[in-house]
């Protein structure tokens, strides 16, 4: 008599490999939100003035932040230092660049804003290296600068015209915000790295703080006359919840299990979501020297951050090195 066969489940797959799959998942939807932002803030600025639209990006993600962090249950830190540091990266790191960018945006077009939104790691690497001085800046990562300003000179096109009155100002408004992101990170790596605050309670106090000095600034800044559609309502939802809130977790867990590097390349995705949202929606159109300045800068990021092999020695990216509490990437 045959022995009956038993059929034996399925072996589901092991943890780690669940939970790369779901880190890059989150890696590709944070890239996908954050490079959607630009066109979520151009369609809002149709309604609101930039500084509503920040106010409300603040106070949505401050509130979705918060739920995370109720839901943690984690305690808010209880050093003064901290709670001074943290003020002053809700200034340079979310209010500052949070302005300009909205206000370039009504000059500029969404995809170019996202472009530009790429310099930051450049940006970062003149902080660090030249401004705050955490990091002794390599020929390779000078040269990479060098580079990376030569593409946004390519972008800016001086050669044909320069018009002061609305485009080139909110250009250099927009590399106005990406330094202060750089600046922001910089500071983040040296007088934040070991406060011991989880990702999300160091993403909520950013935000919150920063929420809360738009609050305090309603009067001055808010009371205007706005105009709200479905569509702007359902933009500025999806830029606060997610864009300013949900995605900042979401980062950080990329962050946690890849290394801040890697987790960085976020950065060449935004752009080219920005791009194509604002082609195929807005119907936005761009000149050639957009693009190219955007491959030129994306090859002086790669030599700023140490990923480029130059002769026979590789030298390791300064930022896998551990610093402390996890950063966000910057987002507009």
């Amino acid at each position: 008599m045959p022995t009956p066969s038993v059929s034996r489940p399925t072996p589901l797959p092991d943890a780690p490999s669940r939970l790369q799959v779901s880190v890059a998942v989150q890696f590709v939807l944070a890239g996908l939100v954050w490079g959607s932002s630009f066109l979520f803030m151009k369609v809002a600025l149709d309604g609101l003035s930039p500084a509503q639209v920040v106010w409300s990006r603040l106070v949505l993600g401050a509130l979705a932040l918060g739920l995370f962090v109720l839901i943690r249950r984690e305690p808010l830190p209880r050093v003064l230092r901290i709670w001074g540091h943290m003020f002053v990266l809700a200034i340079t790191f979310c209010v500052v660049p949070f302005l300009l960018f909205s206000w370039a945006q009504q000059h500029v077009t969404s995809g170019l804003a996202s472009i530009y939104n790429a310099t930051t790691p450049i940006m970062t690497a003149v902080m660090a290296g030249l401004v705050l001085r955490v990091e002794k800046l390599k020929p390779a990562q000078v040269a990479g600068i060098a580079l990376g300003i030569t593409g946004v000179v390519v972008i800016i096109a001086p050669w044909q015209g320069l018009d002061l009155s609305q485009s080139i100002v909110a250009q250099f408004a927009a590399l106005g915000a990406t330094a202060s992101y750089g600046f922001s990170l910089a500071y983040m790596r040296r007088f934040v790295a070991n406060t011991g605050m989880s990702a999300v309670m160091f993403s909520f106090l950013n935000i919150g703080i920063a929420a809360a000095i738009m609050l305090a600034l309603s009067p001055v800044l808010i009371l205007t006359p706005v105009q709200l559609t479905p569509w702007i309502i359902v933009c500025v939802l999806l830029l606060g919840v997610l864009g300013t809130g949900v995605v900042y977790v979401w980062n950080q867990n990329t962050v946690r299990a890849w290394g801040p590097t890697r987790a960085s390349t976020v950065t060449y995705i935004t752009p080219l979501v920005g791009v194509l949202l604002g082609v195929l929606i807005l119907g936005e159109h761009f000149t050639w020297n957009e693009p190219a300045g955007a491959v030129i800068v994306f090859v002086g990021i790669l030599l700023a951050q140490n990923r480029l092999r130059l002769g026979s020695s590789r030298s390791m990216p300064s930022d896998t090195k551990k610093a402390g509490a996890e950063r966000p990437t910057p987002a507009s």
